[in-house]
């Protein structure tokens, strides 16, 4: 059994995050919940920022808010000197209402409304990270009309393909995101965006993945985004003073994966742009990651009772838990695999092979095929791990289930982050016709 952070199995063969015995926590707070291990956050930012720190480079780390974006979590990544990377309005609303300070904010996304770029304006936000032509021209125009001259970097794909899953492979030349390195639409990008008056052209940003267990892809797009600033100094005369890399650093899901230590992540990027700047007499520019699973994924746990069983003799045994794809949709999209304990049992015997089914109704709602457990019963704690990122932010209400409360545990407190949904939210904002009144029909 692989634990993660403060998590431990306590003195009654209970599972215990952050001090808290989650059998106590399920009692409390109800389950599924989603239960996350903030000093385990904290120490993985502290990583980061102490890996840059000891490379002596100008740089920024952005924590992306897509893997996990809750208030709680704002004032986190801001108390560990972090920015920010958010990708819609809701984010970057979160991050607001939150008390971040939006000079450490930057936009990210492929098709950002007007109205989401007027709001990123009037907030005052410190870079727009443009994806395509029709956001250059419509954030100058919209820049202009409120006398603004704003912070921009220009997303690009250097054509690196991580080794990863193809749906979160992303620095490819055939990809939805950025200006296409090889075929010149960087360079006409870069050109055009220097000659428009309300953007401040700081550089360029890449991303070749997520979930990368390797340096050498990282240090290919450094030394291709490096390369293509040293074209852009010498035929443009316009000098990058900002290089951002992304994210992308893997975790450890299950036994197999095996992550670098952040510093060696770090340290190969930082090696990566000194000796290519160096090489080409290109002055040192700050360099921003946007590390997101990375510093929340392990920290996370989600808890389930069990309900049913059936087996299938000869074939498998399933068990279903009281969530599923609503609160993981992770495993239906990337087939992802995750560990699993009986949180309430988590010293007996492994003597049963299950797999784990959620509620949904739906054939592909499995959360877990062929995990070892004890004899399972009804009513037992099912803790799934490194479920922090990209499980809560991909919730949904898929046959109107709730979604699951958000608890942060420290120091044997649990503070309560995310209040589970209730029938109310459900049904808040829908909206009967006069026409479907119940008087209505009734004529």
């Amino acid at each position: 059994m692989f634990l993660h952070g403060t998590s431990k199995i306590n003195s009654k063969g209970h599972l215990e995050i952050g001090g808290c015995d989650v059998t106590d926590l399920a009692q409390e707070f109800g389950t599924p919940l989603y239960i996350v291990d903030e000093a385990l956050v904290r120490q993985r930012a502290r990583e980061f920022m102490e890996a840059f720190r000891t490379t002596g480079l100008r740089h920024q780390v952005a924590y992306a808010s897509k893997a996990f974006c809750v208030m709680a979590m704002c004032r986190v990544a801001e108390e560990e000197g972090m920015s920010l990377d958010v990708v819609s309005d809701g984010e970057l609303y979160t991050a607001l209402q939150a008390g971040f300070p939006a000079e450490r904010i930057h936009f990210h996304g492929n098709n950002k409304t007007p109205e989401e770029i007027v709001m990123a304006l009037d907030a005052g936000i410190g870079c727009f990270v443009v994806d395509n032509f029709d956001e250059l021209h419509l954030l100058n125009a919209l820049a202009a009309d409120k006398g603004k001259r704003v912070n921009v970097l220009l997303r690009i794909t250097p054509g690196v393909e991580a080794h990863t899953h193809d749906y979160i492979s992303t620095g490819q030349q055939d990809s939805k995101f950025g200006f296409d390195l090889g075929n010149g639409t960087a360079f006409t990008a870069i050109e055009t965006a220097i000659g428009l008056s309300s953007l401040k052209v700081l550089g360029v940003h890449s991303h070749i993945g997520s979930q990368i267990f390797e340096v050498e892809g990282f240090r290919m797009a450094v030394e291709k985004v490096a390369a293509f600033a040293v074209e852009i100094r010498d035929r443009l005369n316009h000098t990058f003073t900002v290089l951002n890399l992304g994210g992308g650093f893997g975790i450890r899901y299950v036994e197999g994966d095996q992550p670098l230590p952040v510093g060696v992540y770090v340290q190969a990027i930082a090696d990566a742009v000194r000796t290519t700047c160096e090489n080409a007499n290109f002055a040192l520019p700050e360099v921003w990651i946007e590390p997101g699973r990375s510093i929340i994924g392990d920290a996370g746990t989600t808890l389930y009772t069990v309900g049913t069983s059936k087996d299938i003799p000869g074939v498998r045994k399933y068990i279903a838990v009281d969530g599923g794809m609503t609160d993981n949709p992770r495993p239906a999209l990337y087939e992802s695999k995750y560990e699993a304990v009986l949180a309430n049992r988590a010293n007996d015997t492994l003597n049963e092979l299950v797999s784990v089914a959620g509620k949904c109704c739906e054939s592909g709602d499995m959360l877990i095929w062929d995990l070892k457990l004890p004899a399972v019963q009804s009513g037992d704690l099912l803790a799934v791990f490194c479920t922090g990122a990209y499980n809560y932010a991909m919730a949904s209400n898929y046959n109107r289930i709730r979604r699951p409360a958000v608890v942060f545990v420290k120091d044997g407190k649990a503070d309560l982050v995310v209040a589970r949904e209730t029938y109310h939210n459900i049904v808040g904002n829908d909206i009967i016709p006069q026409r479907l009144q119940k008087e209505a029909v009734s004529k």
